[in-house]
């Protein structure tokens, strides 16, 4: 066949990998005129890589790609268009799949997802939008093998095949700078759950309104968590099904809104084993993901914390809630379509000494913080070492400086890996 992956980023070149090695012919198309292709590939670069797919037989949409983008200027080829995701849907060897969806805490829910199924000894492999495409670890399964896939609503709005287990966080309007409007978002989300079985198993935030709806599209048995018959908070403790696996206070997450991740990841566990064991013994040792909550250093009695992850106002709500003390909050990037008004009420009653406002959304923000009284902003500048340099002058002992952008970060930075990873370096930089 004649395939055309569209977009040559970590899940193109993943996609690539894979259909050239069964002997199709391939096409790389991507608008970055200097994207590195293997030798003899035919490409379509530059500003018409979205010109004439009519020609291909198959369309591999990289996830960030908007379909109505490929649509706009091919009318009438949504048959041909598929995925790296839908493509391992298809062809996984397992039927044990897990699927993790929301607007906040998916890559951690599905951290711990995965790290108590390999606690209960189970062979587990972590892709989709964390970790690996799972294509390129497709040729490793077994039937007996448990695939957890933390997936985006890039990932899902045009999905096939719905995963055994699917898994709806807490739901808040985001990335309306993609998606024509918050409803197309949460339709996408919806895809998760609506090529399930009645067989399959829906498990949802049952004190999220969005979160309930949309698992609502599934046929199978729904679960909520938070609330019973899931796993729920009650009298300090994580319980299921009047068992309790550990104490709130034994885990090492930050913030309570983990709380939230943890009763997820124990919902759907619990479906495929009940080994309290394993489960307390992840609970009680996981501290973390990078670039979520991450302590760096200590530097004269002021904790500097990463949580370059955190893209919208929701995210930076809870980090400032996570933490007692005083605090310094570097805040804005580019534009996602959000609004920062509960966020800015969060600030003014948040024990937020200062926030460090940065990039193109730093003014937005600064009307949003006035318009709830809070006043106490200072310019960040235009490197990272100089918004560190801001923040620590800002700071007192005892405080946490923390970067908590509640923005994306392509106006300054390649995305929030590197704008952590620059955090973190200016920070170790500290003297």
């Amino acid at each position: 066949m004649k395939i055309a992956v569209v977009g040559f980023d970590v899940e193109g070149r993943a996609s690539y990998d894979y259909f050239v090695a069964q002997g199709h012919e391939l096409t790389v198309c991507d608008q970055n005129t200097t994207v590195v292709v293997p030798d003899g590939v035919e490409t379509v670069l530059g500003e018409h890589y979205l010109d004439n797919l009519d020609r291909f037989d198959v369309i591999v949409r990289t996830a960030g790609l908007p379909p109505a983008k490929i649509l706009a200027k091919n009318p009438g080829l949504e048959p041909k268009i598929t995925t790296h995701i839908n493509e391992f849907l298809r062809v996984a060897t397992t039927r044990n799949i897990i699927g993790v969806t929301g607007t906040k805490g998916k890559g951690t829910t599905s951290s711990l997802i995965a790290t108590m199924l390999q606690a209960d000894t189970r062979d587990v492999k972590l892709g989709g939008n964390i970790g690996l495409p799972p294509l390129s670890f497709l040729d490793q399964l077994t039937a007996d093998s448990w695939v957890v896939l933390e997936l985006s609503s890039f990932q899902l709005i045009d999905l096939q095949i719905s995963p055994h287990i699917a898994v709806c966080l807490m739901v808040v309007p985001e990335h309306l700078d993609w998606h024509k409007d918050a409803e197309e978002y949460y339709h996408a989300k919806s895809q998760l759950f609506r090529h399930q079985s009645g067989d399959d198993i829906a498990i949802f935030h049952g004190q999220n309104e969005i979160s309930e709806r949309i698992a609502s599209a599934s046929p199978g048995q729904r679960i909520p968590y938070l609330i019973s018959p899931g796993c729920e908070v009650s009298d300090g403790n994580f319980v299921i099904n009047e068992l309790t696996v550990c104490a709130t206070d034994e885990l090492k997450l930050l913030g309570k809104h983990n709380w939230e991740n943890v009763c997820a990841a124990v919902t759907a566990v619990w479906k495929i084993s009940q080994n309290v064991a394993a489960l307390r013994t992840v609970l009680t040792s996981f501290t973390g993901l990078e670039h979520r909550l991450e302590l760096i250093r200590e530097v004269d009695g002021i904790r500097y914390y990463d949580d370059s992850f955190g893209t919208v106002p929701e995210t930076a709500m809870v980090a400032i809630q996570a933490f007692e003390q005083p605090k310094v909050v570097i805040m804005g990037g580019s534009d996602k379509g959000a609004s920062y008004d509960q966020l800015a009420e969060v600030v003014a009653s948040g024990n937020v000494r200062n926030v460090v406002l940065v990039g193109e959304q730093g003014d937005r923000i600064r009307s949003a913080l006035e318009r709830a009284g809070y006043k106490t902003t200072t310019p960040g500048g235009q490197t990272m070492t100089e918004i560190v340099a801001v923040a620590r002058t800002a700071a007192q002992p005892g405080d946490v400086v923390l970067l908590s952008a509640a923005c994306a970060s392509f106006d300054m930075f390649k995305n929030y890996e590197d704008r952590g990873e620059q955090f973190k370096a200016a920070v170790q930089a500290l003297v």
